[in-house]
């Protein structure tokens, strides 16, 4: 997920994540992701690269939007967000969001530890 964070893809650099998943079928929607959301958002100096991921995989959970949860939940470990806070968020919404969202993501979050 890291990737995605870099601007669209030059001549001498890697394509982005974005550009991998999607730039072939919708590369606007790429070029948004990297430009935008990464590009721009993400690095607003109002909250922290943290706070913004301990932000996203909140709402990703609330959503029930396991893929994405998957690789923003790696992206908050680079960010330095935890393992032990990574699991006290889920707990914490498990009684907001409902237990099967909390279900799914603890699944996710062992697949992300054992990755690391």
């Amino acid at each position: 997920m890291a990737d995605a964070q870099t601007a669209t893809e030059s001549s001498d650099k890697q394509p982005s994540r974005a550009q991998q998943l999607m730039g072939d079928v919708a590369p606007k929607l790429a070029e948004l992701t990297d430009d935008v959301l990464f590009g721009d958002v993400w690095e607003r100096p109002g909250l922290a690269k943290r706070d913004r991921s301990l932000i996203t995989v909140s709402a990703l959970i609330a959503l029930n939007r396991p893929e994405q949860l998957r690789s923003h939940m790696q992206l908050a470990r680079q960010n330095g967000v935890t393992e032990t806070e990574l699991v006290e968020t889920i707990t914490q919404l498990a009684f907001y969001t409902g237990w099967p969202n909390a279900i799914t993501a603890v699944g996710i979050a062992r697949e992300v530890f054992k990755a690391q």
